[in-house]
């Protein structure tokens, strides 16, 4: 069914035109050395626009507990400067979208582009991920919560 989505994402839908964009816009930020973190979230997020139904987005913290405090500080610059060019990406995804809700084959497809969203606005430390590894992340944070819920009481 995945295979399915992705092959139905790219062909009448044309996703890998959306990738290409994406990866093109991160390629230039990268280029630029200042937006280096948010051009590498772009150009994962043009990974996952690849294969939509396989992979999903998570954050770099949930994978590694450590992280370069100057990497991180320089980050948080970076996307405050970033909030324009994100809003402008976020409006034209809002747009694609609204035109995959008019077909109800591209209803699945506007979810998982739905779910892109939050990346847009803030791609700095984002990765791709296969989403088995998704679903373990999630459920280990479903079991740490539960955990400590019962270790309160």
């Amino acid at each position: 069914m995945r295979t399915l989505g992705n092959i139905l994402w790219h062909f009448p839908f044309l996703g890998f035109l959306t990738a290409l964009g994406t990866f093109l816009i991160g390629g230039l930020l990268v280029i630029t050395v200042i937006g280096s973190p948010l051009g590498l979230g772009l150009i994962q997020l043009s990974k996952f626009l690849l294969a939509p139904f396989s992979n999903a987005m998570v954050d770099k913290t949930d994978l590694q507990a450590d992280q370069n405090k100057a990497w991180k500080t320089y980050g948080i610059i970076v996307r405050i400067l970033y909030f324009p060019i994100g809003l402008f990406l976020v409006v034209v995804n809002i747009f694609q979208i609204a035109g995959l809700f008019i077909s109800i084959v591209g209803i699945p497809v506007a979810l998982v582009l739905a779910k892109s969203i939050g990346t847009y606005f803030n791609p700095v430390n984002k990765v791709c991920v296969s989403k088995a590894v998704a679903d373990e992340l999630s459920s280990r944070k479903a079991k740490a919560e539960v955990d400590k819920a019962f270790a309160t009481k």
